[in-house]
């Protein structure tokens, strides 16, 4: 039997309103973040998460262990949900997924701005070569 676990938590975090969505399957973590402006309501999450579940983007944390859980008495569930309720935040293992996935998408906007630098430096180099050629062709 595959077991999947879900999580989604809304919270402030100054100036807007964050949602953090994790997940667990076959004992992959990943966690993605969504940005909503004002303070969203239950069926505009909803709504969101319906129409918009194709284009989230998970990040699969590599070193984060998995969480197994037992079967909880219904009591014990029904105070860990108003301790989570109470609890404003993120997870630290959700954090730590999220910021590493800020630092690769960081790395990657690096690497593709220095290439596509390089690629006009190296067309405006053509063209000066060009204008120099011309110039001397005349005479």
């Amino acid at each position: 039997m595959i077991k999947t676990v879900w999580k989604f938590t809304v919270f402030f975090e100054d100036p807007f309103w964050v949602g953090v969505y994790e997940r667990e399957t076959q004992g992959e973590y990943q966690v993605c973040k969504i940005t909503f402006g004002s303070e969203p309501k239950d069926y505009e999450i909803y709504d969101f998460l319906l129409k918009k579940w194709t284009y989230l983007r998970f990040y699969a944390s590599k070193d984060a262990p998995c969480i197994t859980e037992r079967p909880m008495n219904p009591k014990r569930m029904q105070r860990e949900i108003r301790h989570q309720l109470q609890n404003t935040g993120v997870g630290t293992k959700a954090q730590q997924a999220l910021k590493q996935q800020q630092e690769l998408g960081k790395q990657d906007r690096k690497t593709r701005s220095r290439k596509e630098k390089e690629a006009e430096n190296e067309r405006k180099f053509e063209l000066r070569q060009q204008k120099r050629k011309e110039k001397h062709k005349g005479h």
